[in-house]
């Protein structure tokens, strides 16, 4: 079975929306102010694109992702991935032409059978509503959290509110940067 990674840059209060700037949230660009930039604090994106062998996300986040990764050095490797959005509206011809192989998963019972096939650790960026549905359903194994030092009240956030049954999550690697940061990397108990 293959692990399903959810990687995030989340504010100390569990925001998730508009980290890199992206247009329409009241707190956009949040990862970029007011924090001193610090290199070792992101060794883990770039750990994560060597150990992935796909990318999942939700329309919305590859609607924003889609038309800029691609020419980023910095998510070159994304683009030799296989990729899979899950969307019950998204269709193939609104697929962008240069991000390599894009499948659009219907469900989360695709998400499921995905997670069954072989090949190595699957990631899973931004994508709120789409953590919300796979953490419910039990899919994730795996939460890659920079977690930044701020509050920031309102905003989509990572973890559901669904009323459900405790989720032990066990810390398997965890440092502090000198700017605040924390990278916190736990594994889902089953």
């Amino acid at each position: 079975m293959r692990t399903l990674i959810s990687t995030a840059f989340i504010s100390l209060d569990g925001v998730v929306e508009g980290p890199g700037g992206e247009p329409g949230y009241r707190n956009s660009g949040w990862t970029f102010k007011d924090i001193a930039f610090v290199p070792e604090a992101y060794e883990i994106k770039e750990r994560e694109q060597q150990e992935s062998t796909a990318v999942l996300m939700g329309r919305t986040s590859y609607e924003a992702f889609s038309p800029v990764w691609p020419a980023m050095a910095e998510f070159a490797r994304y683009n030799t991935m296989p990729k899979y959005v899950v969307s019950t509206t998204l269709t193939d011809d609104r697929l962008v032409s240069d991000w390599g192989e894009t499948t659009i998963l219907r469900s989360l019972d695709e998400v499921a059978a995905l997670k069954e096939t072989d090949g190595g650790p699957i990631i899973v960026h931004g994508s709120a509503r789409l953590n919300h549905g796979l953490s419910d359903a039990g899919l994730i194994d795996r939460y890659h959290l920079l977690v930044f030092p701020l509050l920031l009240g309102a905003g989509k956030r990572l973890f559901s509110t669904t009323d459900k049954d405790a989720q032990k999550l066990e810390l398997v690697e965890h440092d502090v940067y000198r700017n605040g940061l924390q990278k916190q990397v736990f594994d889902v108990v089953r």
